[in-house]
């Protein structure tokens, strides 16, 4: 990766930290503070969150009857998910520590606080926690994979992906042959405290 490559990339983590401070300051209207791991709001903050829930009755009756009937299908995929995620823990305790590669923390990745949320039902707090669970768990499998693609094929496609890892930046160019097993080797050892 040359040069001017690498001012560019540090300009974007630079302006994702602008963004992320933006963001920030456009949220501090809203006052939460978190515990132990636990989201806590005044209670001022939370009885008026409870003042726009909506109850049930009403909520199921929104409920188009075919996203009704769709739902048994969508939450069977907990059942896969779980197994996943049993397999990425084992895959983890064996191929990381065999390779040295640093851990993932599943903790990073799986984040449930969406249930604190006062002006969530009982059911769409449900939701947030499949979808917390079930997405968190696809970022967690990535960032295990990217670590792993990192030591074993670090070299760039040749067509446009839709997503970049953290680590797709440091890849090979595609049909960069030149030195390409030196060149590994010491990405190698790079890689082994990552």
């Amino acid at each position: 990766m040359n040069d001017k490559i690498k001012e560019m990339i540090e300009e974007i983590e630079a302006m994702k930290v602008k963004l992320g401070e933006e963001i920030a300051q456009q949220e501090k209207d809203i006052t939460y503070e978190i515990q132990n791991g636990y989201v806590r709001f005044e209670k001022e903050v939370l009885d008026k969150q409870k003042e726009n829930m909506k109850n049930l009755l009403a909520w199921f009756r929104d409920i188009p009857l075919l996203h009704l009937l769709t739902s048994p299908l969508i939450y069977a995929m907990v059942i896969p998910a779980i197994l996943f995620d049993v397999i990425l823990f084992l895959y983890q305790q064996i191929i990381f520590r065999i390779y040295k590669f640093e851990f993932v923390k599943r903790s990073d990745y799986v984040i449930f606080d969406r249930q604190y949320l006062g002006y969530l039902n009982c059911f769409e707090k449900l939701n947030c926690m499949y979808c917390s669970y079930f997405n968190g768990l696809m970022h967690y499998a990535s960032a295990i994979a990217s670590r792993t693609e990192l030591y074993f094929c670090p070299i760039k496609h040749a067509k446009k992906i839709a997503y970049e890892h953290e680590y797709y930046d440091e890849f090979f160019r595609y049909g960069e042959e030149d030195k390409y097993q030196k060149k590994l080797e010491a990405l190698r050892k790079k890689s082994e405290n990552k």
